[in-house]
């Protein structure tokens, strides 16, 4: 695969400096800790909308999304038509509902129904996902781009990890957030520019890619069989895969509902739900299409080294067809998706760490002088800084242990759902149903979760020898279960159960 030019390094790193600079330019408004959390709550919802999507999009989607559909079809894409059902519920009943709950964290009013070993349940499980996530994101991108600019994967994954922790450490949400809207900026442009060049050199333009994804074999532009089976990767199954997932982003996740803080009345926070749910839909469609456009480009008149992996097919068209410098435009925004999943990561677990764990568990205030006040926003201010650090090292060395252990990727997002599991159940279960109490909720999640293992077990392949008996005895789940669907099932059972059990426990324990 050709590399970049000294032209395309120069873009790259001229994008990095401007990023950086933009994150140490907005450490001047960051004093406290409530702004390092929410900005001091004055954003506009366009800017947290545009931040949303930079979210959405991960460096990981921006590749693999048109890798699915050049080697598949646009089945995938029906998980972003579940977001404007998912966006309405969060609207709805979730935005006014975080901003009027007294607190900055996502999972305090969960101690308030089923006791504290809820709230640090969610919060702890959150902050070993988000660290996963980091880990996966720097991994796959710099997986990717070390092939586009000859730089040692070791070295990429350092370098934009410390990038990333250090805009992050000083200028906190504020700096995520302006920094995700230059990065959705240039992620929309790089993928306009593949676009244009596809309909350039695809004879036919945009007639001709649909023409040739019509393939004698399949239709590359379907969206999947219409039948009522959730075994496999219908429309249906997808769509409610789809609305789960977004479900647990806009109503579950600290990233989301931190920034819902940020906006500057309920009003904004909804427009900026609504923004990213909206505005995701035709830039997903825009990643399917590129890989579509790919497929047929390398079916026509490109030339594709034997043995292209579907998820490489795009770097090697951008090395190979885009002009120099268009080139370092497009790897600049693919650095751009990873470093505005990464930074959100980072702020989120870090305010996890401070409202759930530190304040809740060791911190207790009783001088309530002007003076007091102060040194207790210092000491807060202080351990956000500490632990975006600290969490920031820790995705650092969760991306280079899968180096050596590349296996680790498909591991992480078949675990990923035990490390979340039970947490939407959780906030379902207590914004719509009036259980208390720990004993219903907690047998809620253990069985909720439960479930998650029984499905990761039965798709797993080539287990270890002490696992193979367990795998095999869940494998007839697959007959009637996408794996997809464990975070549904896992999420229906702990309302069910929840609902059901709480009658017998109507205590509240903790704080």
């Amino acid at each position: 695969m050709p590399t970049a030019s000294p032209t395309d390094l120069f873009v790259v790193a001229v994008y990095l400096a401007a990023v950086t600079l933009l994150g140490c330019v907005m450490s001047r408004k960051t004093h406290t800790a409530t702004e390092f959390i929410s900005a001091g709550g004055w954003l506009p919802g366009w800017v947290i909308g545009l931040s949303i999507i930079g979210t959405f999009v991960s460096s990981i989607s921006f590749i693999a999304n048109p890798g699915k559909s050049f080697s598949g079809n646009w089945n995938p894409f029906v998980f972003a038509l579940s977001l404007p059902y998912a966006a309405l519920i969060a609207t709805v009943y979730f935005v006014p509902f975080f901003r009027n709950c007294g607190s900055l964290s996502a999972y305090e009013h969960l101690e308030q129904r089923f006791g504290s070993w809820a709230r640090l349940y969610s919060a702890t499980f959150n902050i070993l996902y988000h660290i996963g996530r980091i880990g996966t994101i720097l991994f796959g991108v710099s997986l990717a781009v070390a092939a586009l600019i000859d730089v040692p994967i070791w070295l990429l994954i350092i370098g934009l990890g410390v990038l990333v922790i250090g805009y992050t450490l000083m200028g906190g949400i504020e700096a995520v957030i302006w920094t995700d809207v230059v990065q959705s900026i240039i992620l929309i442009g790089g993928m306009l520019v593949c676009v244009v060049l596809l309909l350039m050199n695809v004879p036919g333009g945009f007639f001709g890619i649909i023409e040739g994804a019509r393939t004698p074999v399949e239709n590359k532009l379907s969206l999947g069989s219409l039948d009522f089976d959730f075994s496999t990767s219908t429309f249906w199954m997808t769509l409610v895969f789809g609305l789960f997932i977004n479900l647990q982003n806009f109503a579950a996740d600290q990233t989301f509902v931190q920034r819902y803080f940020a906006a500057r009345s309920v009003q904004d926070a909804r427009r900026s739900v609504w923004l990213g749910a909206l505005a995701f839909l035709p830039i997903s469609a825009v990643l399917f299409f590129i890989g579509t456009g790919l497929f047929v480009f390398y079916s026509t008149v490109g030339n594709l080294p034997e043995g292209t992996s579907a998820d490489k097919v795009l770097p090697h068209f951008i090395m190979s067809e885009l002009p120099t410098g268009i080139a370092g435009l497009l790897i600049a925004a693919i650095l751009a998706a990873a470093m505005s999943t990464v930074d959100s990561s980072l702020n989120s677990s870090a305010t996890l760490l401070l409202c759930d764990v530190r304040n809740r568990f060791f911190v207790t205030g009783t001088d309530l002088s002007a003076d007091a006040a102060t040194r207790a926003s210092n000491a807060e201010l202080r351990f956000l800084r500490i632990m975006t650090v600290v969490l920031g090292v820790a995705g650092i060395a969760v991306a280079l242990a899968m180096m050596d252990i590349k296996s680790m990727l498909d591991v992480w997002w078949k675990i990923s759902g035990v490390l979340s599991g039970g947490t939407l159940g959780l906030i379902l279960l207590a914004r719509f149903t009036n259980a208390t109490g720990a004993f219903g909720s907690g047998l809620g999640v253990i069985v909720g979760v439960t479930s998650i293992c029984a499905i990761v077990l039965a798709d797993m392949t080539n287990p270890p020898d002490w696992m193979t008996p367990l795998c095999d005895a869940t494998r007839p789940i697959l007959d009637y279960l996408h794996p997809n669907m464990a975070i549904v099932v896992a999420t229906l059972l702990v309302v069910v159960v929840g609902a059901a059990l709480s009658s017998k426990d109507k205590s509240v324990h903790g704080h």
